[in-house]
């Protein structure tokens, strides 16, 4: 199993939990947000990785499964509003890499989760590991 393979399985297992920990209800799709600083043509392989993961564990797109990528093209200052975009869709979750797009996400919505996939400094965004809140 190749890296972007390994790490797609991860992160999908990890995206997937908070949606399995919501009372399943017949017939609900589920959407994810997804905040990204490049856009998706860039980061097919990961996504791919993502979607076979989440499809792994039953989400499908299509079928009870929208993910919402948003990309801010290398613009952080995209971010805020992107990210309340992606509130405003009512996603389930929403899924950043790196520190402005997390913020961003924080910023934008105390009661949607967002799992940080990569970042420089957690500290910044969560005050506790134990209890991250949100």
């Amino acid at each position: 199993m190749d890296r972007r393979t390994f790490i797609g399985r991860v992160a999908g297992g990890f995206l997937a939990a908070p949606l399995a920990a919501r009372a399943q209800q017949v017939g609900k799709i589920y959407r994810i947000g997804i905040l990204e600083t490049i856009p998706a043509s860039r980061n097919a392989a990961n996504l791919d990785a993502l979607r076979k993961g989440l499809r792994d564990l039953g989400y499908v797109e299509g079928r009870n499964l929208i993910i919402e990528y948003r990309s801010a093209d290398g613009h952080a200052e995209r971010f805020p509003d992107l990210a309340s975009e992606l509130v405003r869709l009512k996603v389930d979750l929403i899924v950043t890499r790196g520190t402005p797009a997390a913020r961003a996400a924080k910023n934008a919505t105390g009661t949607i989760p967002v799992v940080m996939a990569t970042m420089g400094d957690p500290h910044a965004i969560v005050a506790s590991f134990a209890h991250p809140g949100g």
